[in-house]
């Protein structure tokens, strides 16, 4: 792959754009069909990912990476040679069972996230049998001719064509911060890669302008590709995932305690080696949560398929988790709290009165230019139907968000004209005269208090306001942006986007769900109040960007908690918002479309985008919404808070069930003259409570659960574990009593005696465990009630069937089980008791301290 990959362009800036096509055997017209076909397999995907067509091996050998389960394989392997093979086999197909289980959980977890992720591929723009088309980014193949515009992602390394005003963001590749200016051109071969500034790398994605490019090499073999194998770039880790890795350092620690400790007494108690040492690795895997990645999969996987009912894919399945846990949502208004189809209003002159003339001039540069179109240039060109054939473009400054405006010089046989329409602060920056309503045109500063109170006016009835300027101009000289000064003001374009139907009632059910709904906008101030005051937004607490340039980071950090409404806001602020926010101490989404919002996607804890937004926030946001409405987002929030709840239900029984169990078991083993439970038993008990929790991904969750954000607790789970565990453990040391003083039991009745128990008393703790409310006002899921009924009966039945034998079981009295009913019911009860305890004073705690 190293080697085929577009041989000889190991630089290709140094070229032409013939030698370039020449060596890529290519032409400017693009590829045909076959030979992008043909191209695809020899240089493959164009992606950085790795190939996962052959990854269900290894996720299936995986599922043996625990040490622990490779020790007790090696154990059952040296007791064959030993001579007990009925043992060994049983333990290696118990081991091989439940390792295909978790290895078939995950397996479909992973295809199912694929088919969703499939439906936000991401696409781009080449030419293809001479003709435009768009294709999904990954088939685009060295010798692809690539169109290019503001929002769009570099497809791969690239040579320039053609280009117009092109600024790319490189900061993802280079780290340089500020946009860099790129146009065609021949370079020396050995120019290092800032100042190759014919050449489009992989990573950057385009700011403002437009280009054709030759792609010269995609995946692994870009520049960008090279740094990220170099540098084995791996995703932040989540606070969920960290809480999982610490949970899982938690219960090695108890592990190993455990297990060293338990088979070194039982060898001082003179019980043979090989039996103490597979008594404790069982203990070991007892204890452990085997199934807990692929429960965890599931759960996700499950949870994304349900939020994509709901019209909310999930890119980054980790994220579903902070999606739950999030307490503040940051978004535009744009398409969130209105519309998002915006209207033109009118086009006014300084007077206030309608103009046919502004109107025209601004359907002109709307409709002429060949950037990036945007709903408000949309909205304008819509508004008037005239003959563009009459019109040629000069020549196009397109727009960018530190200008804030766009400017197109047009021609026709009478005519030569650059228009200009911009945000009205930036227009009156470049503007020195002004034309009145009767076509005077006069010095600037004589109307500029005037300007300046329409469009304040304009804007407390909130409308968004342009403002429209032109400046005459020759045919022989193409516009440029030095030349955007001394234009004459002309007029207003005054627009407006309205609030969505039911926004008030959106922003009320997010706001009981304890997420804060902050805006973020570009409008200004007065015509973000209005917005308020019209979706019930009352007396709304206001910060401007200019404040913010003049407030100190602590400052900024207090006011940005209180702040309802963030507006004239800088693209680059919106990142310090969140990074604020998030110091707080809060869990922040951030909901972006366009062009400069990646940093702040990539900053917040939840990145939203829209699957009609630009590659490059689609690419940056973790979660991709096929509906841009804020109904879509509160049940994406629902959805993600029952995954999360799920997810710790399995924590809370395995730590309460199996800690007690284990605990239990360590300590008859100190007591009894032979082991309280055989290796394979103890494997088998584990498996069987395993195997209703598999279930737990569609389990029913409680309103309570749901109702506030949710965030990983490991001290919450040790207390929980503690309590349970041992409570778990006080009715096992009664059901001992009870076989050894009652029954009388001897070894396989006691074995058999507290396998029923424990596996039944497990699974039916389940049930209360799984909930904050009473078990019986909370009933479990459908297939979490099957799975508990077919394990209950099928340990009843054991003792009676061939199995028996194989596992060293023995029948039991009847006596035995009408005891082993009231022990459970009591245990059960007690339970309940105890959660309502824990629960009442966990809630008093925290509202000690808030």
């Amino acid at each position: 792959m190293d080697d085929q990959n577009t041989p000889g362009l190991d630089t290709f800036w140094h070229l032409n754009s013939d030698e370039a096509t020449k060596k890529l055997s290519c032409s400017q017209n693009g590829l045909n069909a076959s030979e992008a076909t043909q191209r695809l397999k020899q240089y493959g995907p164009n992606t950085l990912k790795a190939n996962t067509n052959t990854s269900a091996i290894l996720l299936f050998l995986s599922q043996f990476k625990s040490p622990v389960t490779l020790l007790l394989i090696v154990a059952a392997f040296l007791s064959i040679g030993l001579k007990d093979v009925t043992d060994a086999i049983i333990i290696l197909i118990i081991v091989a069972i439940s390792s295909v289980l978790s290895f078939l959980q995950e397996r479909g977890a992973a295809n199912a996230v694929n088919e969703l992720l499939k439906m936000v591929q991401l696409h781009c723009t080449v030419f293809r049998d001479s003709e435009e088309k768009e294709i999904p980014v990954e088939n685009v193949v060295p010798g692809d001719i690539v169109i290019l515009n503001a929002g769009d992602i570099i497809p791969g390394d690239s040579l320039i064509l053609e280009s117009q005003e092109l600024f790319i963001d490189e900061a993802a590749f280079t780290g340089e911060t500020y946009p860099v200016e790129k146009s065609a051109g021949v370079l020396e071969a050995n120019i290092p890669i800032s100042k190759r500034t014919n050449s489009l790398f992989m990573g950057a994605h385009v700011i403002s302008g437009k280009a054709k490019a030759l792609v010269v090499k995609t995946g692994k073999q870009t520049e960008f590709g090279k740094i990220s194998a170099a540098l084995q770039l791996k995703t932040p880790e989540t606070d969920f995932e960290r809480g999982i890795r610490r949970f899982g350092y938690l219960l090695m620690e108890i592990t190993l305690i455990l297990v060293i400790i338990i088979f070194g007494i039982n060898v001082l108690l003179h019980k043979p080696p090989l039996d103490s040492f597979m008594f404790s690795l069982a203990l070991a895997v007892g204890l452990t949560p085997q199934l807990l990645p692929a429960i965890i999969s599931v759960n996700l996987s499950t949870g994304a398929k349900r939020m994509a009912a709901k019209q909310v894919i999930v890119k980054r399945l980790s994220s579903i988790e902070n999606f739950g846990s999030m307490n503040i949502l940051c978004s535009d208004k744009t398409g969130t709290i209105t519309e998002g189809k915006v209207k033109l209003k009118d086009t006014i002159d300084i007077d206030g009165n309608h103009s046919d003339k502004i109107l025209k001039y601004a359907w002109l540069n709307a409709s002429l230019q060949q950037g990036f179109h945007n709903p408000i240039d949309d909205a304008i060109a819509a508004n008037l139907k005239d003959n563009k054939s009459t019109y040629t473009v000069q020549a196009e400054i397109p727009y960018d968000f530190i200008r804030k405006r766009l400017t197109i010089q047009i021609k026709n046989t009478t005519e030569n004209l650059a228009i200009t329409k911009g945000a009205v602060n930036n227009m009156l920056a470049i503007c020195d005269r002004v034309e009145t309503a009767s076509g005077q045109i006069i010095k600037i500063a004589d109307k500029k208090a005037q300007i300046l109170k329409q469009y304040e006016q304009s804007s407390n009835e909130g409308y968004r306001t342009l403002g429209v300027a032109y400046k005459p101009a020759t045919a022989e000289h193409n516009f440029v942006k030095d030349d955007e000064a001394g234009m004459i003001f002309l007029g207003f374009v005054t627009l407006f986007d309205p609030p969505k139907k039911d926004v008030q009632q959106t922003i009320a059910k997010l706001t009981d769900l304890g997420v804060k709904l902050k805006l973020i906008t570009g409008d200004n101030a007065l015509v973000a109040r209005s917005l308020a005051g019209q979706v019930g937004l009352s007396d709304p607490k206001i910060l401007t960007g200019s404040q913010m340039q003049k407030m100190s980071t602590a400052a900024l950090a207090h006011q940005c908690v209180l702040t309802d409404i963030f507006a004239e806001v800088e693209p680059n602020q919106k990142e310090r918002i969140i990074v604020m926010l998030k110091r707080a101490g809060n869990v922040v989404g951030f909901m972006g479309d366009g062009i400069n919002d990646a940093p702040a996607l990539h900053t917040a804890d939840v990145g939203i985008s829209v699957n009609t937004a630009v590659d490059v926030a689609k690419e940056a946001a973790d979660i991709v919404l096929l509906d841009q409405d804020l109904d879509v987002l509160y049940e994406g929030i629902i959805e993600g808070r029952k995954t999360f709840t799920n997810t710790m239900k399995y924590i809370f029984m395995a730590t309460s069930a199996n800690f007690g169990n284990m605990f239990s078991m360590a300590g008859a083993s100190l007591f009894l003259p032979f082991l309280p439970l055989l290796p394979k038993q103890i494997l088998l008990t584990n498996l069987l409570t395993d195997f209703p929790e598999m279930a737990i991904a569609t389990d029913r969750v409680d309103a309570i659960n749901i109702q506030t954000p949710q965030r990983w607790d490991l001290g919450f789970i040790k207390r929980f574990m503690i309590i349970f565990g041992l409570l778990s453990s006080v009715f096992d040391y009664l059901t001992f009593g009870v076989l050894l003083l009652v029954m009388h039991a001897k070894e396989k009745e006691f074995q058999t005696g507290w396998f029923v128990e424990s596996v039944i008393s497990a699974i039916l703790i389940v049930l209360v465990v799984r909930t904050r409310l009473s078990f019986l006002k909370s009933l479990p899921g459908k297939y979490l009630s099957i799975a508990t009924v077919l394990v209950f009966v099928f340990v009843i039945a054991i003792p009676f069937t061939p199995m028996a034998n194989w596992f060293g079981f023995t029948q039991l009295p009847l006596k035995y089980y009408g005891l082993m009913v009231l022990i459970v019911t009591a245990y059960l009860l007690s339970a309940e008791f105890a959660k309502r305890l824990f629960y009442r004073k966990m809630l008093s705690k925290i509202h000690l301290f808030k």
